[in-house]
Formats: C-alpha cells, structure tokens, sequence
C-alpha cells in the first residue's frame, strides 16, 4: 500500500514538474515570440506612473496586441516593472514582448521635432503645436495671460516671447512642455544678448529690445543688411521720428489683414502702428532670432534714416528724404508692392500709393 502510494506521489510531482517545465517553455516561448503589426512600426506612449498593466492596454490600444497578463507577470518576475520610464516608444514589426519591455526599461524613447520659424507670431507656433500629431493638447481653454502666469513670466502678452528654433520631443509632450522650453530659451538668449550692447542706446530694457528685434526680423532676412536696418530705426528713435514700419501696421490691423495694406491701414490708430504712434509699439510682433536680437543691440552706427527694398531681398539706405524719394522712384515705382516700411515721410510724394 505504501509503495502505490509513493508511486502516485512520485507521478503527482512528475506532472506538477512537467506541467511547470509546459508553463515555463510556454512563457519563454510567448516572451520572445515575434509581434506582428498591422505597419512596420507603432507609436505609443507610457505616461507618467503606469503600471506594467496601463501599458499593455495602452499598447493593445494603439494596435500592438499584448497578452495583458502575461505581459504583467513577465515585468514583475523580471523586476523591470521598476524601470519602466515614461515617454514615447515605438513598436517595431517584429518586435517580442521582451524586447518591448526591455526598451521601455532603458529609455530608449524615440524623439520627434518642431521647428518655430523666425518671425512667427504666437498664432502660428499655437497652430504648429496643434498640428503636430506627436504633441499632447493641454492649453485649449488657457488664456495668453494664464499661460504667462503659469511660465512665471511678469510679461502678460505672449508675442514674441518664445525663441524660434528646432526642439526635440518625445511623442506625447505635450504643448506646455514645448512652450516652456521656448520660453526658457529666449529668456536665456535675451539676457545672454542685453549684456553685449552698445551704450546709449534708445532701447531702456531687454524687453524693449525684444520688441525691436522683432521689428527687425520681419523688415529684412537679408543678413548684411540687419545691423543697418537697426541703424536706421536706432536713429528714428533717438530723434523722435516716427518708425513708420508697415509690419507693425500689418499687426495691428490682425486677422483683417489680406495680403495688402492700403492708405487708410496706415493711417488708422492701434497700439502697434507706428505710423500714428511715436517710439516702439507696447510688444513684440513676432518670434525674433538671434541675429535680430543681437542687431537690435549692437546696430550699425551711421546716418541713414531710410530704407527701400531693392526687390532681390536686399536694401538700399538714404540719409536724407530726397534720396528716399530718388531710390523709390528707381525700385518701387511701377510695382505693386510698397518700399519696406521704416521709410517713413508719409503722406510725402512717391510714398502715398495704396500697397
């Protein structure tokens, strides 16, 4: 009787260990068996604090599938459930559930990047943001002034406050990351740039060197003529003569602007025209780059008072009204576009004609 009874104990451990050894190949064979994908490759996201288990049902859900138990139980046998780092990954055809794991425990996210062109104004880099798949919406229902308050910035109007560059992201950033990170950087370059200018200058502060950076990062995109066009509104603005700079019109005047500006555009009062108003305008109009920043502070020293484009992207500059007027008539007259603004004189001849 003992020795039956030892032999189904002895079967009953045989099974349990067979059974065991079944379980254990299965497992090893379900951990490092390929996935196949619907496309070559997947994104998704691990957000912050999730568990082995919102991962795999946050990977099933973006497509990849996952055997949700099985991936909770591989993570916490192999501890890497402690390492799980947030961020956006990508699933790769092919990829097994371990090599999955094993990424997400390392870090090894994928990157994505943005670009904020000079020039932009906030309206666009808001769009850019809202139209990059890859960045979480956070600030739909944030005012300007929440979102400035919530950066710590003492700066309530966001115009020009955040630096135009190529920032790299991680899927699922979201947007108020990104516009930290800009805003961030312009402070930085603000500051770093303030502390090489020239002395006396007519701009009393960074900010209001800001403003005019921006000014001269929408006149000119021709890089010899930037330090020379700040010359000229350096100049304006020690004598008190008006900036007469159709960006800033075009500003003002907002979403009524269609591409052409016309007498009564100049001559119709907002904070930012500067054909009406004397000094700078109370903000920035646009993201300004560092060589505007830096020709905002260290212009070129001269004479010139006024500009026109010659139309190939460059400027030819006049001390002097009269030779305004001879180089309007060489460059401007008979084309339908207007002399870049900083030419000032209105309502003097050559200078009147609708844009």
């Amino acid at each position: 009787m003992k020795k039956r009874l030892s032999f189904y104990v002895l079967c009953l451990f045989l099974l349990i260990v067979i059974a065991a050894a079944a379980a254990v190949g299965a497992a090893w064979s379900w951990m490092h068996r390929p996935i196949h994908l619907s496309t070559d490759r997947i994104d998704f996201v691990v957000d912050p604090g999730s568990s082995p288990r919102t991962v795999a049902r946050a990977l099933n859900a973006v497509g990849v599938p996952i055997w949700e138990p099985g991936f909770v139980w591989m993570a916490r046998l192999s501890e890497q459930d402690k390492l799980l780092k947030a961020g956006g990954y990508q699933a790769i055809d092919g990829d097994t559930p371990w090599l999955l794991l094993e990424r997400m425990a390392r870090g090894d996210m994928t990157q994505r990047q943005i670009t904020f062109l000079e020039g932009w104004t906030f309206r666009q880099i808001r769009q850019a943001l809202r139209d990059n798949p890859d960045v979480k919406q956070t600030l739909n229902d944030v005012s300007d002034e929440e979102l400035m308050t919530r950066l710590g910035s003492d700066i309530k109007h966001p115009e020009g406050m955040f630096f135009p560059d190529t920032y790299i992201f991680t899927p699922g950033s979201t947007d108020y990351d990104l516009l930290r990170r800009a805003y961030q950087e312009g402070q930085r370059i603000l500051q770093d740039t303030w502390a090489k200018r020239q002395p006396n200058l007519p701009v009393a502060t960074p900010y209001e060197a800001l403003v005019l950076a921006s000014i001269i990062e929408k006149e000119t995109g021709h890089g010899p003529d930037r330090r020379r066009v700040a010359g000229v509104f350096t100049n304006r603005l020690k004598i008190g003569m008006l900036l007469q700079t159709d960006p800033t019109v075009i500003y003002g005047m907002g979403e009524a602007y269609q591409g052409r500006i016309r007498k009564r555009d100049l001559q119709t009062d907002t904070p930012w025209n500067t054909y009406t108003r004397p000094g700078l305008p109370p903000t920035p109009i646009a993201a300004a780059g560092r060589a505007a920043l830096l020709a905002a502070v260290q212009p070129e020293q001269h004479k010139y008072l006024f500009f026109v484009s010659r139309g190939n992207g460059t400027s030819e500059f006049s001390e002097n009204l009269s030779g305004h007027n001879r180089n309007v008539a060489r460059y401007i007259l008979g084309q339908n576009t207007r002399p870049d603004s900083a030419s000032g004189s209105k309502p003097e001849p050559a200078q009147g004609q609708d844009q």
